[in-house]
């Protein structure tokens, strides 16, 4: 998979989460927090990819919209919204998602490129793809979903 997955046995922990109706994850080791919807707080002239800002115990966290970042339709808070704390290079960053799914085991080896032409989403955020039973997991590549936070600098 990625320089971040070096596991024992080659097994990756992938927290899982919906985006519409996409199954989509992210290696657990970047996960720190999930959180029932947040109040989030707009920022005036954020770009679109900015949901908004939360207070995370004294510390101002960026809440990405996965929907905006991926070219999907317009985020709908429901009771089943979760923002998806992560943080990778020592930045915290929420995720604004659909729902919560589970916690897969996966095998680096089993996980395959992402293809171009998933569901006309931007793809390029796409770490790869991992054939469940019944569905697709598509994996996210949080440097590059990150990238858009530093693109996107409001605080």
């Amino acid at each position: 998979m990625t320089k971040n997955n070096k596991v024992k046995d080659n097994n990756i922990e992938i927290a899982t989460f919906y985006v519409e109706d996409t199954l989509m994850g992210i290696d657990i080791q970047h996960i720190q927090e999930i959180n029932r919807h947040l109040d989030t707080t707009t920022i005036p002239g954020a770009s679109e990819f900015v949901h908004g800002v939360i207070n995370l115990r004294g510390e101002v966290v960026t809440v990405l919209d996965l929907h905006n970042i991926l070219g999907l339709n317009t985020t709908e808070i429901t009771k089943q919204s979760r923002v998806v704390i992560v943080k990778t290079n020592e930045e915290l960053v929420g995720l604004w998602v659909d729902r919560i799914a589970d916690v897969v085991n996966v095998k680096s080896e089993e996980i395959e490129g992402a293809p171009a032409n998933i569901s006309g989403v931007d793809s390029h955020f796409f770490e790869g793809v991992f054939k469940m039973e019944s569905e697709l997991l598509v994996i996210l590549d949080i440097d590059k979903i990150m990238d858009v936070n530093s693109e996107a600098a409001i605080v």
